[in-house]
């Protein structure tokens, strides 16, 4: 497998304002909704600009949090974003990390007339089933990326080795987390099945983890991962590299960087598959660089697989 980056842009709300933290990409209408991991409302990008969605009410009145303000421990963290379907009608379904029992909540938006509407729930009882599925204690709950297989959605745990803990994922029908937002369906009743681990390797001593994945036509799934050396769930650290993980399963075929731009790793949290053509996959990619003064940069990737 070769990785590329194609092009990297900037991402700005319309008045001019940056898009921090972002988190997570999904298709939405005729754009792509993007997960702001420090904040109450998501961005919507399309061809004429950003414009903001509020996703989650304010909490303590605020709608954007800092670590250098004290207001980290407050944010939803937002961190998945993956296509989902409500009524009939396409949607964005975003899903905090579980790492803070502040959270576990998850977000459906959807169109109406036109205009994105999010309605959100509670889904603690579902977070804990998810780390029981893991075997996991609640304090290294971390789920960062989701990958959709048809009516299934796969969510990843990032893990992180210097916990003793690798990246893993679960299996979780769609329409039932849908429902569960919605409040039509207990979420302490929705179906946790197949709990997997996968070793992603090392760079320079500090373990890859997984931030997202998207699902290829073939079955195989194109995860990103970030070697970041932080000692939980919840605290940043220096991010040492980053890459593309092609899988079949649990099997890892192939590890490959993605390229530094202007010597600058980025942090990819978010990924969104747009086509596949030409033997390639081709990829739109958001960044969490950890600086919530700078604006979040969108990629295009395209990954050659073998």
């Amino acid at each position: 497998m070769q990785v590329f980056v194609d092009d990297v842009r900037a991402l700005r709300f319309d008045d001019g304002t940056p898009v921090t933290a972002a988190s997570g990409i999904a298709p939405l209408g005729d754009g792509w909704l993007i997960a702001q991991d420090d904040a109450t409302f998501a961005g919507w990008r399309r061809a004429g600009g950003v414009t903001r969605v509020r996703v989650l009410p304010p909490v303590d009145g605020l709608d954007t949090f800092r670590e250098a303000h004290g207001t980290k421990h407050l944010k939803p963290d937002l961190e998945v974003a993956c296509p989902a379907e409500v009524d009939g009608s396409t949607a964005a379904l975003l899903l905090g990390s579980g790492s803070t029992a502040r959270r576990m909540r998850g977000v459906v938006v959807h169109l109406d007339d036109g205009d994105p509407v999010a309605r959100a729930g509670d889904l603690a009882p579902l977070y804990e089933q998810v780390a029981d599925r893991l075997g996991l204690p609640m304090e290294h709950l971390n789920l960062e990326g989701a990958s959709r297989h048809g009516d299934v959605v796969r969510w990843f745990n990032r893990g992180n080795l210097a916990a003793g803990v690798r990246s893993g994922s679960v299996d979780v029908p769609l329409e039932g987390l849908v429902a569960a937002v919605l409040g039509r369906f207990p979420a302490g009743d929705v179906p946790v099945e197949r709990p997997q681990v996968y070793d992603l390797g090392e760079v320079e001593g500090v373990g890859l983890a997984v931030t997202d994945a998207v699902a290829l036509p073939d079955g195989r799934v194109l995860m990103s991962a970030a070697a970041e050396d932080t000692p939980n769930a919840v605290d940043d650290g220096p991010v040492v590299a980053t890459a593309l993980a092609l899988l079949d399963g649990t099997t890892v075929l192939a590890v490959v960087p993605i390229p530094e731009v202007a010597g600058h790793v980025h942090k990819v949290e978010g990924l969104a598959l747009r086509e596949v053509r030409d033997g390639g996959v081709h990829l739109l990619a958001v960044v969490d660089d950890d600086d919530p003064d700078a604006p979040s940069a969108e990629l295009d990737l395209r990954a050659v697989l073998a």
